[in-house]
């Protein structure tokens, strides 16, 4: 059986390979596919491992030997799945792997605004703590968490984390969510349950874990940003355009917000004309939330197992069933 990983740079970077992935047949890593290279890259390979490549029904096609195609990550927008569905092509993807080290992001935004670490650490070394004329040095804004209240979108794997963490913080919690399931009240009785407007009316913070969809596209727009109290921090761990970004950036350049933590924007990587690049008070990582090495070795152990057992008839973690 023949395996080709288009993607694999992803989630091995430099310290982690796909040389286990020998065990389960001939394997061709490319680091990265261009759109165009794809398809002479699949060739006759009957399985597919990707990340971020489209593979649309032309390119599946053009490849006619693909019988498995494997996401090395939750989402797999980047695959047709009902043409995959058609043609009987299996399509797994690794499901809650870095519920984990979202949540630390999660928490590395909060505090690092609550204590401002780096900033402190800045000044020490230009010499203000030297020539303070004061015997205390810290900067204005210092925020203790306790007593707080944390806003979350959505109550899956994540954001159940970000409940735990938030209430060994001492925080309150409020959550927006869709379904409420009947051992959500059980498991997780300092949580209350409400509705957008109150949550985003009541929160110090509020944090976003919900999926992509129709309807939660642009949730986060100006109207809903105006509820929000002036000094708001706001985080999007989830998916750039569950934001509206150009509302976003206007609300924190007219102080409307706090501050905004985003792991994701619209079209990554940013692009130059993203607005949040030059809004005051926005931090912005590269889409770093699921990739700590523990997490990465969790995930292509996943794909791992995911592929071995198609390959044994005992098919888990499909998609499109």
């Amino acid at each position: 059986m023949k395996i080709v990983i288009l993607d694999g740079y992803a989630c091995t970077s430099e310290d982690l390979s796909f040389d286990n992935f020998k065990d389960l047949g001939e394997i061709v890593v490319y680091n990265k596919s261009s759109q165009d290279e794809i398809v002479d890259r699949i060739g006759d390979a009957e399985i597919v491992i990707t990340n971020k490549c489209q593979i649309t029904k032309e390119i599946i096609d053009e490849c006619e030997n693909i019988k498995y195609i494997g996401v090395t990550a939750t989402g797999f927008n980047t695959i047709d799945i009902d043409y995959c569905k058609e043609k009987g092509i299996v399509v797994c993807n690794v499901p809650a792997y870095s519920t984990n080290a979202v949540a630390q992001q999660v928490f590395a935004y909060i505090l690092s605004i609550c204590n401002k670490v780096e900033k402190h650490d800045e000044r020490v070394k230009k010499g203000d703590w030297q020539n303070c004329e004061y015997f205390c040095f810290y900067e204005n804004g210092l925020m203790e968490l306790a007593g707080k209240t944390i806003g979350l979108v959505g109550f899956g794997n994540i954001a159940q984390k970000v409940a735990k963490l938030a209430n060994a913080f001492d925080m309150d919690v409020l959550v927006y969510t869709r379904t409420i399931r009947d051992e959500y009240k059980k498991n997780y009785p300092y949580v209350k349950f409400t509705s957008l407007d109150e949550m985003l009316e009541n929160s110090d913070i509020v944090s976003i874990h919900c999926p992509l969809t129709d309807e939660t596209k642009n949730l986060i727009r100006k109207e809903n940003i105006e509820k929000m109290k002036k000094d708001a921090i706001f985080i999007n761990t989830s998916r750039g355009p569950v934001v509206n970004e150009h509302d976003l950036a206007e609300a924190l350049n007219n102080d409307m917000l706090k501050y905004a933590c985003v792991d994701v924007v619209s079209v990554e990587p940013i692009r130059d004309d993203n607005p949040l690049l030059t809004a005051k008070n926005c931090l912005i990582t590269p889409h770093t939330a699921w990739a700590p090495k523990e997490t990465r070795e969790r995930l292509l152990s996943v794909v791992y197992n995911n592929v071995k057992s198609f390959l044994n008839g005992d098919i888990q973690n499909q998609v499109n069933k």
